[in-house]
């Protein structure tokens, strides 16, 4: 079998990883593409720390004229957490040819969060016998893993889950879009105001494609469809978190004023008709010294099961799961495909 050929969009902190990773399993990078003028035109063995590869970062603006000249099975996105803010990307690679998989957290499952966009590139990506996905993290220890725990579950009235990460470790435009460095007043006017809303107002901005979901949003969307439960009310909120000292964050290149928001805890609530609830939270913060990433998720029912992952290494298992991932969208049926209709995900020794 001829080599995995892999385009990289976006050659930041998680990229490193991912591209590493995919070295390792026999795939090759045929080509990457960024906006920091620190990179363009650096080998991305720079990003790596590995011996040279003779793959130099371009541009961003030559993403179209690159993917015509490399033709890869499949482009990684690693760059921003929206929909929105990654369509043009989508769009060019679909265009050309080229499978997605992305760890833009809304892509994991935008149809209940920009459906008007979703079906569009749906749509596109089915007219050019192509496939996007959206996975990482939450792929396993937010999906995967609380439906296989359901699965040996007799009956349930209730699934919740808590899930914290360091917001240092995913770059600049992450820790933005949890409030980080924001003071109360700005955190409540940019951040939590997407959720003092109407079911109406919010309804409206879903179909405007103007929301900016929570990570859990999409998630319990997605276990829904995944234990194929139908829902029939959707609530969600945003609590700022603070540190009581000043608090330096590396990314923000900034101290964080003690009471400030060093990021956010966000909670989506989803009802069914099968009367089971999905109660999710994600808490995404600057981290003080004491901090380490959780993950918790408690099924109620016949038994009662929780499970926790103490100190999981958020970042790289994200990374794993794009990389052992990249098969299966290849070899998905054309369109925008969340993982719950992909295959179940599996350890990978080699493409």
């Amino acid at each position: 079998m001829s080599k995995i050929k892999v385009f990289q969009i976006g050659c930041g902190k998680m990229s490193k990883y991912i591209m590493e990773y995919i070295y390792n399993l026999g795939g090759t990078i045929v080509g990457a593409v960024d906006i920091n003028e620190d990179l363009i035109g650096e080998d991305i063995s720079t990003v790596i720390k590995c011996d040279k590869k003779d793959v130099i970062i371009n541009d961003l603006s030559r993403l179209e004229e690159l993917l015509q000249e490399t033709k890869p099975d499949i482009a990684v996105i690693t760059t921003l957490s929206y929909l929105n803010d990654v369509e043009k990307e989508i769009r060019t690679c679909i265009t050309c040819g080229v499978n997605v998989i992305t760890t833009s957290e809304e892509c994991f499952y935008a149809q209940n969060s920009n459906p008007t966009l979703y079906h569009e590139l749906d749509t596109l990506a089915k007219s050019y016998n192509v496939t996007v996905t959206g996975c990482g993290y939450q792929d396993i220890f937010w999906g995967n893993l609380i439906t296989t725990i359901a699965s040996s579950t007799h009956k349930i009235t209730k699934i919740k889950g808590s899930s914290s990460y360091n917001v240092e470790d995913y770059g600049i435009a992450l820790a933005k879009v949890h409030g980080a460095g924001l003071s109360m007043d700005e955190f409540d006017s940019q951040i939590a105001k997407v959720d003092n809303i109407t079911p109406e107002q919010r309804t409206r901005l879903i179909n405007n494609r103007e929301y900016t979901p929570s990570y859990m949003w999409n998630t319990v969307g997605w276990l829904a469809e995944k234990l194929h439960l139908t829902p029939t009310n959707m609530t969600s909120k945003t609590i700022p978190m603070t540190h009581p000292e000043d608090l330096h964050s590396e990314t923000l290149k900034m101290d964080i004023k003690a009471g400030d928001a060093t990021g956010m805890s966000a909670v989506a609530i989803l009802e069914t008709k099968e009367g089971i609830t999905i109660e999710a939270e994600s808490i995404g913060k600057v981290y003080s010294k004491d901090d380490f990433d959780t993950n918790t998720w408690t099924i109620y029912g016949e038994p009662d099961t929780t499970i926790t992952i103490s100190k999981p290494d958020t970042v790289r298992l994200t990374c794993a799961d794009i990389v052992n991932r990249i098969p299966d969208v290849i070899n998905a049926k054309p369109g925008f495909v969340p993982t719950c209709e992909l295959p179940e995900p599996t350890y990978k020794i080699n493409y």
